[in-house]
Formats: structure tokens, C-alpha cells, sequence
């Protein structure tokens, strides 16, 4: 089972945060940030893997890359959080957003188009990644044709 801490957010058979236009995703392999949030408010989801991968050292005349697989349950999770969304900032110091956005490219090719920005970074507080996505989607929304 994937453990979650939840901040004002639904149980998992209860509709996903929906009232909140924009997420964010600071992930990693220990642990996903999901924050769905508008100018003054923001809800908060972190999910974490049952057996969260350690960093490996490949050694010569071993068999692997030294990499571990990647979690699909841990990632199917996130990519539940976020369904939701309209627009999503996916960030995180490693491998781990990536290997988010091709499980959403296998498993859930209707959120890619709502996929924002792909973005590197280290382990902000979670006051600075808010304040950072929303400046990026308050840049972001200007630049997007409104309909109206």
C-alpha cells in the first residue's frame, strides 16, 4: 500500500481535488508533493512508495544497470492526484519527474496535453514551490489564448 499524509484532501474513493485549476508535482523517489492550488489557497497530497528506492552503486561484473525499477504503483498514485488538473507543473531534483511523464505518456495519454512544464530543482520548502508555480503559471496563463 502506498501511504499518504493529506492536508485538506479527500480519501482516496472521494472525488479528487477538483476546485483548483493548477497542480504541482515535486517528486522524487522517496516522496511526491501534490499541490492543487489557486492565487490564495492550496491543498497538499504526499504520497509515498511502500519500499522507496535507495541510491544504488553499480559495481563492475555485476549483472543491472545499478538502476532500480521504476515504482508504477508509486507513479500510478501521483498520476491519480493530478487527474484532475488542468494545467501541471511537474518538478524534482532527478529522474523521478521523467520517469512520471512517460508513465503518464503510457498510462494516461489525456493528461499529457495538461502537462505545463517539466521543471529541474532541488528540495525547495513547500512555501517556495508554491510561490514559484505560481509565479510560472501566472507567466504561463498570459501566454495562453483565453476563450471567452
Amino acid at each position: 500500500m502506498i501511504s499518504r499524509d493529506r492536508v485538506r484532501v479527500p480519501l482516496r474513493n472521494e472525488a479528487p481535488m477538483s476546485q483548483h485549476f493548477h497542480a504541482l508535482v515535486w517528486i522524487d523517489h522517496r516522496e511526491a508533493k501534490v499541490f492543487h492550488f489557486s492565487e490564495d489557497e492550496a491543498e497538499t497530497l504526499v504520497i509515498r512508495p511502500d519500499h522507496p528506492t535507495h541510491h544504488l552503486h553499480h559495481k563492475a561484473n555485476e549483472v543491472g544497470s545499478g538502476h532500480a525499477a521504476e515504482n508504477q504503483a508509486y507513479f500510478h498514485e501521483v498520476t491519480q492526484a493530478i487527474a484532475d488538473a488542468g494545467a501541471i507543473l511537474i518538478t524534482g531534483p532527478a529522474n523521478a519527474k521523467t520517469e512520471l511523464v512517460k508513465h503518464i505518456h503510457r498510462h494516461d495519454p489525456r493528461l499529457v496535453e495538461k502537462i505545463a512544464g517539466i521543471e529541474s530543482s532541488d528540495h525547495p520548502s513547500d512555501g517556495a514551490l508554491l510561490d514559484h508555480a505560481r509565479r510560472y503559471f501566472r507567466a504561463a496563463d498570459r501566454m495562453t489564448p483565453q476563450e471567452g
